[in-house]
């Protein structure tokens, strides 16, 4: 069992374990509740990256956000700048 980014919801930004191949996961949201993600790839050239994204978000929001992720990184390490 590998572990996989989630993006969105109530679980963003958590690495958390899911099964070999399995294309949506309910994970549990309060006490009752349950949030939906799926199964998605970013590939750049020949490097690619899988994660779970949440069933509200788009691929051009996910994408959004982990460029304005990277950006916030680059600025706030030390010696860091755009």
């Amino acid at each position: 069992m590998q572990s996989y980014l989630f993006i969105g919801g109530a679980h963003d930004s958590l690495n958390m374990p899911v099964a070999d191949d399995q294309d949506e996961v309910c994970a549990p949201f309060g006490v009752t509740g349950k949030e939906t993600y799926l199964r998605d790839t970013l590939a750049v050239g020949g490097v690619f990256i899988t994660f779970y994204r949440h069933e509200s978000l788009t691929q051009d929001q996910v994408l959004s956000r982990l460029v304005e992720h990277y950006k916030a990184w680059a600025v706030n390490r030390p010696g860091g700048r755009l």
